[in-house]
């Protein structure tokens, strides 16, 4: 998984296409292009059979650079980086921000590929693209691009779990823009990794990262909170921000309702729960859970504790319920 960063400081998690699945569209493009040029060869040779060695060698070097460089470029210029062969294999040529490439991106691109692709069979652009952390060849270094894959399975990609209730919007006020892309890169992997992790190791790296995530921020770790519950709230304080200013106000009220519903269930949750809960402290995930269980404060279990049910009558019977429009029959 590869982090680009938008112009707006927005994070995109991107998964570069690898050197197999880069080969297979490319063939499927050359394999296309050179049927087109042969195609075109065929005609052009019988329409121009009356013309002298000099202009037969003309319109050839016309229609080898307008087939095999104009035409790929043309494509990912108007098809925003998406060529017959990338297509077929969920891929996709992306600028390094994230955004669709332009015009100077795909021509780069096309004019580099001349040298590193058709003038030597590709052994240039697979020696780059084994030697390039991101899979990038010369044409992508110096155009300033990168191959992604669209198409990833669903079951791939890491769950970062909720944060506790009662941490909801407790870090509305803390500055994040001095937090580098890098920690919040090592901070989602954490927590996408929580139930795996050994509760020791866990705890360890959870105390860590709290430790660099509060010194960039000036946020400290409150008082009888998991590091691993801190992270994750901070972490979702930040996607709440991103979500509004992606979307505006449209976000908002889904932020607020998910709050809500989450403190409710929270309060739910008698006190002797609560308290077994706020027993173990210590330990940020049940061992070998899928999500972890977040301990309760006691003082935030007493704000939520459902108030005391009224006492029974004298003779064991239930408590007679309180009307819901306000009206007492006479007695």
């Amino acid at each position: 998984m590869s982090e680009l960063v938008t112009g707006e400081a927005v994070a995109l998690e991107l998964r570069p296409a690898k050197l197999p699945s880069r080969a297979l569209a490319l063939v499927i493009d050359l394999a296309v292009a050179w049927a087109l040029y042969l195609g075109v060869t065929i005609g052009i040779v019988a329409s121009t059979a009356s013309l002298d060695d000099a202009a037969a060698a003309a319109v050839a070097v016309a229609g080898f650079l307008l087939i095999l460089v104009g035409v790929p470029i043309a494509v990912e210029t108007l098809s925003h980086g998406r060529s017959l062969g990338k297509l077929a294999c969920g891929l996709r040529v992306v600028r390094d921000d994230g955004g669709p490439i332009r015009f100077r991106h795909a021509l780069v691109r096309g004019a580099m590929g001349v040298v590193e692709i058709l003038m030597t069979f590709g052994v240039v652009a697979c020696v780059a693209s084994l030697v390039s952390a991101r899979g990038r060849r010369l044409g992508d270094v110096f155009a300033g691009t990168l191959v992604v894959r669209e198409r990833v399975p669903a079951g791939r990609g890491g769950f970062v779990p909720p944060p506790p209730p009662w941490l909801a919007g407790r870090f509305a006020g803390t500055d994040l823009s001095g937090v580098p892309e890098e920690l919040w890169l090592s901070i989602r992997q954490y927590l996408t990794r929580l139930g795996q992790l050994d509760p020791r190791v866990g705890l360890a790296m959870a105390e860590r990262l709290a430790g660099e995530l509060a010194a960039r921020t000036g946020a400290s770790v409150p008082q009888g909170v998991p590091p691993a519950a801190y992270l994750a709230a901070v972490v979702h304080e930040r996607q709440a921000r991103d979500a509004q200013r992606a979307f505006g106000g449209a976000a908002e009220p889904f932020g607020a309702a998910h709050v809500a519903n989450a403190t409710g269930t929270a309060g739910a949750a008698g006190p002797a729960e609560a308290a077994g809960a706020a027993g173990a402290a210590g330990a940020a995930h049940a061992p070998g859970a899928g999500q972890p269980s977040w301990p309760v404060p006691v003082q935030s279990a007493q704000r939520h504790a459902p108030a005391a049910s009224p006492a029974a009558p004298p003779g064991g019977g239930e408590a007679p319920a309180s009307p819901a429009t306000g009206f007492v029959p006479p007695s």
